[in-house]
């Protein structure tokens, strides 16, 4: 019998779980569904690998750990399985219990933003994101223009919405001991 092309098939976390270990690409998880997460554009990975560099510099020898988009994230709240562009984390790492690929608590997300998952990353994705009680910082990066937007955690209920343009601007994280300068984030995509 085939299935008609527009009818969903539901699967449970522990399916995506063996489904995507055995994947040659790299698959969201949402309410039942596993969403193949397309490959990104090179500016799109020369930015999301600036960020991890500067973060990286900027952390080094401080407890923060940082990834970018092969780690693995949970969101027990929604049970969201997703990959962010860049997380760093305040350490200890903590683990999903059963699991040593997914990691739980964030400190600060940053997803690089293109045409096909900006209305995701700053709708449903954040909404699922605040549910994580880690979670201090947001950050959406543009693409195609120096532009950060940076959503600071202030309560339980309050995110405090920042926007940052031109390649001279400076975002400085609360999260973390950190200045990320757009130059330099942009600087072999924009120039700079």
């Amino acid at each position: 019998m085939a299935i008609a092309a527009n009818q969903l098939t539901t699967h449970t976390a522990e399916d995506y779980l063996v489904l995507e270990i055995q994947s040659d690409i790299r698959n969201e998880y949402r309410n039942g569904e596993i969403v193949p997460r397309t490959g990104g554009a090179p500016e799109h990975n020369k930015i999301a690998t600036a960020l991890n560099a500067v973060l990286w510099f900027g952390l080094r020898g401080k407890p923060y750990s940082v990834f970018v988009t092969d780690q693995r994230l949970w969101i027990p709240a929604v049970d969201l399985y997703t990959y962010p562009d860049v997380m760093a984390i305040a350490d200890p790492v903590e683990l999903k219990p059963g699991r040593k690929d997914t990691v739980t608590n964030p400190l600060m997300i940053a997803e690089v933003l293109s045409d096909s998952t900006a209305s995701y990353d700053r709708g449903d994705k954040f909404e699922a994101y605040r549910t994580i009680p880690t979670l201090q910082e947001y950050l959406l990066i543009a693409q195609d223009r120096y532009h950060v937007e940076q959503f600071v955690k202030q309560s339980e209920y309050q995110w405090l919405f920042t926007e940052y343009s031109g390649v001279d601007s400076k975002v400085t994280l609360s999260s973390m001991p950190v200045t990320l300068e757009l130059r330099d984030l942009y600087a072999n995509v924009l120039g700079g």
